[in-house]
């Protein structure tokens, strides 16, 4: 016969908490990956600009692209759709009394990652990639676009995935399935980057959330990502056969 379990479909007033920050999550990603992997976005760059100005322009429009889609459009939904919402809700605050320890692990950890970052960076498999924008010639302009574009998608990406991704989640769920969520979706994000991207970003993601839920803020993830960006951008610019930086151009 037709039989099914009965469905209890009831409403409980934390779940906003969570599916607004997932959905919304969710629906801003895919509009940031699509938009930065189209080709029709890309070759309005390149019908614009000579070969190295459209490299940069267009990498740079993904990054800002990437800050406003990821950053700021889901903190708005957060906003408007969950009631009570803070920047503090999201670790867009300060605390005085974690000061010391942000800035303790902030430093750490860079001491640690910008050495790994600058030794793998002068591997050949990763100069395929890097630096991305793919320009022969880097000028100054150039140079800062790159550190900027990087400062601005990161710090989108970890008010994403650190702010509105975890945070929110804490209180309804509790910490354990917050991280393993933020995990599960921080790892999946970086599958076309491959396998070792992949596999790393299990343990920095779930480093990172137990660091942003100690300090009740975002910068440690904030710097530290930055900074292992800046460092491997950087270095696979100086060890790239085929790019090369003039400090004083323009």
């Amino acid at each position: 016969m037709y039989n099914y379990f009965e469905l209890n479909l009831e409403w409980k007033d934390t779940d906003m908490q969570v599916i607004v920050p997932i959905l919304s999550a969710l629906v801003f990603f895919v509009i940031y990956w699509f938009t930065a992997q189209s080709e029709k976005v890309k070759a309005s760059f390149y019908k614009k600009y000579d070969f190295d100005n459209a490299s940069a322009n267009h990498i740079f429009f993904t990054k800002y692209f990437g800050f406003l889609s990821m950053g700021v459009a889901p903190v708005i939904v957060c906003f408007v759709l969950i009631d009570g919402m803070t920047f503090a809700d999201l670790g867009l605050t300060f605390y005085s009394e974690t000061a010391f320890f942000t800035l303790v692990w902030t430093v750490g950890l860079c001491a640690l990652v910008i050495p790994l970052a600058a030794f793998s960076a002068k591997k050949p498999k990763n100069l395929v990639n890097y630096p991305q924008i793919r320009a022969k010639n880097w000028t100054t302009t150039i140079y800062y676009k790159n550190l900027l574009g990087w400062a601005l998608y990161l710090f989108g990406y970890e008010l994403l995935f650190r702010g509105v991704l975890f945070m929110p989640l804490i209180e309804p769920l509790g910490i354990w399935p917050a991280i393993a969520i933020n995990i599960a979706l921080y790892s999946a994000t970086h599958i076309p980057k491959g396998l070792d991207e992949t596999i790393g970003a299990i343990p920095l993601g779930g480093v990172l959330c137990l660091l942003t839920y100690a300090s009740g803020t975002i910068w440690i993830a904030v710097i530290v990502h930055i900074a292992m960006a800046w460092t491997n951008s950087l270095t696979a610019l100086k060890h790239h056969p085929e790019i090369q930086y003039t400090k004083n151009g323009r």
